[in-house]
């Protein structure tokens, strides 16, 4: 419940703290006094948005603070999800600073609007005259069923694993998308890849063919000169070898004469054994030497592929070719790769779906049991709020589709008058008849306990004396299973509260202040006179407040 708040420096508000009590509790005040201003510090403090605009004093930042005891709530959860310190007393707080920047906290940890809506969403409900209009709404429907059902935690947790499905199907299709895509570009790949397998390329092979097809080309030209070179030195009647042996053997008769000789005589030596070494070389190089036209046709042909192929990829080695059929070789295994991934991505989102459609035929059976008993308890109500004749019919209609609620689409069909055709709540109720309405909704689900405050803005606007007293019944009934928090003009809800808080106006030489309090209960007495009569009090107004405060 709520239990404390304290606003500062809110619109007509310089500061204030409201300490609130269980159970059934109203605020009243003169028109202008401020009432709504104090619930739009309160929606503030719940998440709304805000900017400098709310400002009393321009100069100084806005707080809201309220403390809450949440235990026995099961909130727990929601603060290990966010990382928060959990206390049964929570309190929760909203700055908002000179130039409309909004700070928000829970237990003094900073957090975003989303973390204190999330909270709060579970703590508080604001039920104003616009909201009437959601009784309109399929999944507001569908949550009143949920709750009344007390099934909500299981539509979470199916919600939570659907939204996991769709990642999932959303996943494939892209994955799917991507592998259509690479299909196509599939046989263009192979091709590629097989033209440049069946090539078999070698790194280095292309200098190598290139030297070896010069020789070939070139062999007779290599051959004749060569068997010239060697006719010179050793084949030829004056071949170098000999004449330079025949040199050698002249010098040798003279060495020993002279000196010098002897050394000029060891380098003919080791000329005579290089020069014999080059001649035995020659000859190996000039054999080895063949001219072979089939092994030219072949070196060519390599080669007329290697260069087409380096022209088709833009590129200028063997090596690069090399690279790009790694490169198609590892396209191919994505593809491959991707094909894989689809099939385990289905039978994952098979499984999936299995899981869904039994936890959503769970909960589609889970509604189908409360609806006859919302149905009747809601018509109960509506009898005590003067609308006797009022039909209401829970309609669901289930499926094999698989939505974000279950299989389910709830609608609730309404007639006010008797034998009136059942229809779309929007299509056949009056504004007052959807208050009416509403307020019979949020009670059977406050008798659930599933919240813990509900604040009702004004529940008896358009509501006559009367059927005033019937909403105060059902607002003291809703009062013992949860806080309930009225802002109301009506006497007769006003005399059925616990606690009665006035909001009443200051006004000084330099501006007016909006305050509250707790009403003694004199004041009770004196409040809900004015109420009946108008500012004018009576005798009989003091005497029909006590009546409806039970006082004698």
């Amino acid at each position: 419940m709520l239990h404390q708040l304290s606003i500062e420096n809110y619109a007509l508000i310089s500061k204030l703290e409201i300490d609130f009590s269980e159970g059934f509790s109203v605020i009243t005040g003169e028109t202008g006094a401020g009432k709504s201003i104090i619930l739009g510090a309160l929606s503030l403090f719940l998440g709304q948005r805000a900017d400098a605009g709310v400002l009393n004093n321009k100069n100084s930042k806005c707080i809201i603070e309220g403390s809450f005891n949440i235990e026995g709530y099961d909130l727990s959860g929601y603060f290990d999800e966010h990382d928060l310190d959990y206390d049964d007393l929570t309190i929760v707080r909203r700055e908002i600073n000179t130039h409309g920047k909004s700070r928000a906290f829970i237990n003094d940890t900073p957090v975003n609007l989303t973390v204190i809506k999330g909270l709060t969403g579970k703590l508080v409900d604001i039920h104003s005259q616009y909201q009437t209009r959601t009784i309109n709404d399929a999944d507001f429907q569908m949550a009143v069923v949920d709750s009344y059902a007390n099934i909500i935690h299981k539509v979470n947790n199916y919600r939570s694993r659907y939204s996991k499905y769709i990642v999932l199907k959303e996943g494939l299709n892209q994955i799917i998308e991507k592998e259509k895509k690479a299909r196509a570009d599939r046989d263009y790949f192979e091709f590629q890849y097989q033209e440049l397998e069946s090539a078999q390329l070698m790194t280095g092979e292309q200098e190598l063919m290139e030297k070896e097809l010069e020789i070939l080309n070139n062999a007779e030209e290599i051959k004749t000169n060569l068997y010239n070179i060697s006719g010179v030195l050793q084949n030829d009647d004056h071949n170098v070898l000999s004449k330079l042996a025949e040199v050698r053997s002249i010098l040798e008769k003279i060495s020993k004469f002279h000196s010098g000789v002897n050394e000029i005589n060891k380098r003919i030596d080791s000329s005579l054994i290089e020069l014999k070494d080059i001649a035995s070389e020659i000859e190996v190089i000039e054999g080895s030497v063949l001219y072979d036209s089939q092994r030219i046709e072949a070196i060519e042909s390599k080669l007329d592929l290697i260069y087409r192929l380096q022209h088709k990829h833009q590129v200028n080695s063997i090596g690069e070719l090399i690279n790009i059929k790694s490169e198609l070789s590892a396209r191919l295994g994505d593809i491959v790769s991707l094909e894989i991934e689809i099939k385990k991505i289905e039978s994952e989102i098979s499984t999936e779906e299995r899981v869904l459609l039994k936890s959503a035929e769970n909960i589609s059976r889970s509604r189908r049991n409360v609806i006859p008993k919302i149905e009747s308890e809601l018509k109960g109500l509506l009898r005590e709020l003067a609308m006797p004749d009022a039909g209401i019919k829970i309609q669901i209609d289930s499926s094999k589709n698989l939505y974000s609620e279950g299989m389910d689409r709830i609608h609730f069909l309404f007639n006010a008058n008797i034998g009136g055709e059942l229809m779309k709540i929007s299509s056949v109720a009056s504004g007052g008849e959807r208050s009416r309405l509403m307020l019979a909704v949020k009670s059977i689900i406050s008798r659930k306990n599933l919240l813990p405050t509900i604040i009702f803005d004004e529940i008896d606007m358009g509501v006559s004396g009367e059927i005033s007293g019937k909403v105060a019944n059902i607002l003291s009934a809703m009062g013992e299973k949860m806080q309930v928090i009225a802002i109301t003009h009506m006497p007769q809800i006003a005399g059925k509260s616990a606690t009665h808080f006035l909001v009443y106006k200051e006004i000084d030489e330099v501006k007016a202040n909006t305050n509250i309090r707790v009403l003694s209960e004199k004041e009770r007495i004196l409040e809900i006179a004015k109420m009946i009569s108008n500012e004018n009090v009576t005798d009989s107004a003091l005497k029909t407040a006590k009546e409806l405060l039970n006082r004698n």
